[in-house]
């Protein structure tokens, strides 16, 4: 398998895990110490590091998923990811390279009503170890500051 196939493929295993609800699967796709952040356009642009969501090592996301199932309370919805092609760049002499790929969340809620959730552009830091690639940093640059629902699940 080629490195954008490797790429593609890591992504679109993320983006089925959070759509199927296998929310567990989600810090599988990261290297231990790696890093997911969620942040406002106008933060990124501004080198503001304030983030809506920060979690650095996997066991802060598995803890993130626990308090999903145990303790936190938001809407119950379904969430659908629709991405462009990754733009990949060659890879570091280090084995990692970097992705930027551009997606739209849909989500749904149990009435059945659909609607825009979240948009915005992946800046991936992607380890690659022989056939496989995981995520050794994962930036979520949303559009907006604002998400119309409560930011409960991993984008």
């Amino acid at each position: 398998m080629n490195t954008h196939d490797r790429v593609l493929a890591l992504q679109l295993r993320y983006a089925h895990a959070i759509d199927d609800d296998a929310l567990e699967l989600w810090p599988t796709f990261f290297v231990p110490d790696g890093r997911y952040r969620v942040i406002p356009r106008e933060n990124h642009a501004r080198g503001l590091p304030a983030c809506l969501i920060d979690c650095i090592g996997t066991a802060m996301m598995e803890d993130r998923v626990v308090s999903l199932r145990t303790a936190n309370i938001y809407n119950i919805h379904f969430d659908r990811h629709l991405m462009s092609p990754p733009l990949v760049e060659p890879p570091a002499d280090d084995g990692t390279l970097r992705a930027r790929t551009q997606f739209l969340v849909m989500q749904s809620d149990q009435s059945g009503v659909s609607k825009p959730f979240a948009t915005g552009v992946y800046l991936d830091w992607i380890e690659l170890a022989g056939e496989s690639a995981l995520f050794r940093e994962r930036t979520v640059i949303l559009d907006s500051y604002g998400i119309p629902e409560l930011l409960a699940t991993p984008i």
